[in-house]
């Protein structure tokens, strides 16, 4: 991997190869991968939000020529004038064999927007409608993606719904989304779960670091997403970042934000990362990041700071 004169990694240089592989079942994939939400503006899921077209596709297409092969989506992100899945068919159709596809149901948004949680029933509904935008016949991965109001209640019934759209072929794999450690282990009993895709990032909580445990416990990819925005979440990166995490970027010639990515797969081998971004310059620094190693005493200063020592 060529380095410049201080033993830096030159970003133009890395792919997503350099983050290393997992395997989702029978499919493996790059651990650096992409989140397609951003796509369709600042967030999916703000009023007004739009993006340039032609830009997100190219960005989409410069993903996949950096060895990007897993690209996560969900027919809900959409905005007044951008649909994430319609983007990816558009750019990526006819799909790369190895590439990758996951998405996401159980909630839902009307034409107007507004949310709605799907029935065990109405999950057929919401994978045929992610099949037809992605101009699919079958999806790689769904994740069922566990609504706030559920808490730690029974997934039961829906995963159960989504083990036999599997069944029929639709669905290849399956995960789980916003899931605690109970939630995981009674997806398992009624189908083989493949990821956990949870919220995660350098200020995790006790309970997501007993989710990411339980994942790597059972061989299962952990798939964090906020791992670069914290707690901006939706909305992105916070603007005041942690000195800590400003220091070891300084040292390594680089972002803030590949600090944290870096951090985040550095957190056990069956870690993913799934940035997201519709610039092509922060797309190009995000794989890189796959590079970044971080050594141990940074590691350590990096707990310290989300720990508050």
């Amino acid at each position: 991997m060529p380095e410049d004169h201080r033993g830096r990694t030159s970003p133009e240089t890395v792919t997503a190869a350099a983050s290393g592989t997992w395997r989702l079942g029978d499919l493996t994939i790059n651990r650096l991968g992409f989140g397609s939400m951003r796509l369709t503006g600042r967030s999916a899921f703000a009023a007004g939000s739009t993006s340039d077209r032609e830009r997100s596709i190219a960005v989409l297409r410069r993903a996949v020529e950096l060895g990007v092969n897993h690209i996560d989506t969900a027919s809900f992100y959409f905005s007044a004038l951008r649909s994430a899945n319609e983007l990816i068919n558009s750019a990526l159709a006819p799909y790369p064999d190895d590439l990758v596809l996951a998405t996401k149901v159980w909630p839902g948004r009307d034409a107007s927007g507004e949310w709605w949680w799907a029935t065990p029933e109405q999950l057929r509904g919401q994978v045929e409608e992610n099949l037809r935008q992605l101009g699919r016949d079958h999806l790689d991965v769904v994740n069922l993606r566990v609504p706030p109001s559920v808490g730690t209640g029974s997934i039961a019934d829906h995963f159960g719904a989504l083990a036999e759209l599997r069944e029929a072929g639709l669905i290849r794999h399956l995960g789980v989304s916003h899931v605690r450690p109970a939630q995981l282990a009674e997806a398992r009993a009624i189908a083989p779960v493949v990821c956990v895709q949870n919220p995660y990032g350098l200020e995790a909580s006790a309970a997501q670091e007993e989710v990411l445990r339980a994942s790597g416990e059972a061989g299962i990819a952990f798939v964090p997403y906020f791992a670069i925005a914290g707690a901006g979440r939706e909305q992105g990166a916070v603007a005041a970042e942690h000195e800590t995490v400003r220091e070891v970027a300084r040292a390594h010639g680089a972002t803030p934000a590949q600090v944290r990515l870096a951090w985040t797969l550095g957190r056990g081998p069956h870690v993913l990362a799934i940035p997201g971004t519709g610039n092509p310059d922060h797309l190009t620094e995000n794989v890189a990041a796959g590079a970044l190693r971080l050594t141990e005493e940074e590691t350590a200063a990096l707990n310290g700071a989300r720990s508050g020592g």
